[in-house]
């Protein structure tokens, strides 16, 4: 699994499953705290569980779970425990990344609200002790408490050598936790009925679910700013292409998407759904959902050239790829400034570069209507395209200047194939279809096509096949350090990764993007994951 930024997730899951392994569950002699209605209606960010346990218990009782650990944690004291978290606000900071380099690190300013359903004495014995065991692990030792009464409750900040401060205010069976004072302030005066509580929010919605989040129009914003920033920063690229990124990326962000929701489910066979609602503006919803659609011309044997052993695959099946393909490039381009949209429009090819495709439009409009990519390695180098030739004259003009079409073609696994000077690159043709890509890989997708152990073959296929949306995955996601099964479990070995399959569906609405993946971890998972000591 990809390891993120764990400054939100890191506390939001330690200090619920903390507060639930405590606390003995013993009723409160108040009524318990809704804990949305307590979190300011301004939050960027929300997240909630209504049962942490049976969250928790969604991912240990997996089969993925079972083949990596030896060892199910006891997950009965966190039953019915309710956590809700919202971020505030963000800051930027420096972080030394060894050899001389400095990069950027987002620290998102947050407050978690838990009804622990304990007595207030249990409570804040929890805060005193076992929160500042944490937050002096965190701070690095010799941290100092100081609590005080405040607001009917007892107030605790704990302060590192280094100025970082982490607050908690018990009152009762609640207990709120931030790294920010002020954002447990604003509960307080949600609390007190200053302010509106994000409960009133009609995008806040209820259910039988696992999790929930939502994402306001000012918590997009806030987040394009920081996507641009991090993207730019990962990048290779000069100074002045991670400066274009880092402001344009951001425009295009905030000018297109509106808010956005994730939905956690747990579904049959011990597997987690996540559903993504990201709203688009109007205008672009409209003519993303009337252009962004699935043609009816299905190609399922195109698995056939496809060895069994990737990572990821991808398949598109849109009724006009090259429309498609268009208003995306344009709908970016009319996102941002003009001579900036120039350049979107430039540089957009270089997404198709990896497969040795030179010109997206003309391969799109030759290539037909469905067509699957497949990557063979974690990091996306070893990747390859396939698709049905509905025009190979064209085709030829697509693809990368490097393979010389004027020579004789290869005869190899029954295909014609070219190659670049170099031989890093492959072109080849077989049955009416073309794989192009990393030449090694080509090779491989001949042989699994006349040997029979391809896509079509496994389990996987079949999973992709029942997907019928216009943008379909099928992968494998694997942790050789097994992080989720040492936070919750016992990991069985060191030779023992932890592993998910997972599928995705991408489709488009007169709202927006939806997506929903079915995998045995979850996005819970990757949070829960952050909370792995390093």
């Amino acid at each position: 699994m990809k390891k993120r930024n764990p400054a939100l997730t890191r506390f939001f899951f330690l200090l619920s499953l903390c507060v639930g392994v405590w606390v003995l569950n013993l009723s409160c002699s108040s009524k318990p705290t809704d804990v949305r209605t307590v979190i300011p209606a301004d939050a960027l960010v929300y997240l909630e569980t209504n049962d942490l346990g049976k969250t928790v218990g969604a991912i240990t009782e997996s089969e993925a779970f079972a083949r990596a650990s030896s060892k199910k944690p006891d997950l009965s004291a966190i039953n019915g425990v309710r956590v809700a978290v919202a971020v505030t606000g963000f800051q930027t900071a420096e972080q030394d990344a060894g050899e001389d380099k400095v990069i950027g690190k987002i620290i998102p300013h947050f407050v978690a609200v838990a009804e622990t359903n304990a007595w207030s004495w249990q409570t804040t014995s929890f805060a005193e002790n076992k929160l500042g065991e944490f937050i002096n692990d965190v701070y690095g030792g010799a941290v100092e408490l100081n609590v005080s009464p405040k607001n009917d409750g007892k107030y605790f900040v704990w302060t590192a050598q280094d100025g970082r401060k982490a607050y908690a205010l018990v009152q009762g069976s609640v207990i709120y936790f931030g790294n920010d004072e002020s954002s447990i302030e604003k509960c307080q005066a949600v609390k007190r009925g200053e302010t509106e509580s994000i409960a009133k929010n009609p995008k806040i919605t209820s259910g039988d679910r696992l999790a929930f989040g939502y994402i306001s129009p000012d918590g997009v914003a806030q987040i394009a700013n920081i996507a641009g920033t991090m993207f730019a920063g990962n990048t290779d690229e000069d100074s002045e292409i991670k400066s274009f990124v880092a402001r344009v990326l951001p425009e295009i962000l905030r000018n297109s998407v509106s808010e956005a929701a994730w939905i956690a489910t747990s579904k049959p066979g011990g597997q987690i759904e996540d559903s993504y609602s990201i709203a688009l503006k109007p205008e672009i919803a409209k003519t993303f959902s009337e252009n962004f659609v699935a043609g009816s011309d299905f190609d399922p044997d195109i698995s056939r050239f496809l060895p069994a052993e990737f990572v990821s695959t991808t398949r598109y099946n849109f009724r006009d790829p090259r429309a498609a393909w268009n208003i995306a490039v344009r709908t970016a381009q009319s996102s941002t400034d003009a001579i900036s949209g120039n350049l979107i429009g430039a540089f957009s090819g270089s997404l198709f570069e990896p497969y040795g495709v030179e010109d997206p439009e003309l391969f799109l409009k030759a290539a037909g209507n469905v067509f699957e990519t497949a990557a063979f390695d974690a990091d996306g180098d070893d990747v390859v395209i396939v698709a049905r030739v509905n025009d190979f004259e064209a085709l030829r003009r697509s693809v990368a200047k490097e393979i010389n079409f004027a020579a004789a073609p290869e005869k190899l696994e029954g295909a014609d194939v070219w190659r670049s000077a170099d031989g890093e690159i492959a072109f080849a043709i077989v049955e009416g279809r073309m794989i192009l890509g990393d030449a090694a890989i080509v090779s491989k997708c001949l042989k699994a096509r006349n040997e029979g152990t391809n896509l079509v073959t496994v389990a996987m296929g079949a999973r992709l096949n029942g997907l019928k949306a216009p943008i379909s995955t099928v992968g494998t996601e694997t942790d050789p350090a097994a992080r989720l099964a040492e936070v919750l479990g016992e990991r069985k070995n060191e030779e023992t990764p932890l592993s998910q399959r997972y599928d995705t569906e991408t489709s488009f609405d007169q709202n927006g993007i939806q997506r929903r993946s079915t995998s045995d971890f979850g996005l819970i998972g990757t949070i829960i994951e952050q909370f792995r000591a390093e």
